[in-house]
């Protein structure tokens, strides 16, 4: 099975549920299903930044198992990040990831 994930939950969703449950199991191999990509909303786009341990292991995973890391164009804008991403992660909004998904669709996208 394939599956998108969409960060949508501010607070703790991308440190606590990414950080320290979905990537350690992608890191090692045992996630159970194949991620395709990842979509993140408003301050869960500083995960993407340059430099920040769970964006880096991030980035370094979605290359291995190609995974696509998007955050959203206006958000990143917003922040002032949309340049200080780490390699890989792309900004874009809905239709940007509904064409970088359609190569590969999931068969379930989950929002957390």
């Amino acid at each position: 099975m394939k599956v998108a994930y969409i960060f949508t939950t501010q607070g703790h969703t991308v440190s606590y549920k990414l950080g320290k449950m979905i990537l350690p199991q992608l890191e090692a191999g045992n996630h159970g299903v194949q991620v395709v990509g990842m979509f993140f909303f408003e301050d869960n786009n500083y995960v993407l930044v340059k430099g920040d341990p769970i964006g880096e292991r991030l980035a370094r995973v979605a290359r291995e198992q190609g995974i696509l890391l998007m955050g959203c164009d206006q958000c990143c804008y917003e922040r002032e990040i949309h340049d200080k991403l780490v390699d890989g992660a792309v900004i874009g909004c809905f239709p940007n990831l509904y064409a970088a998904l359609a190569e590969n669709p999931p068969d379930q996208v989950i929002s957390l």
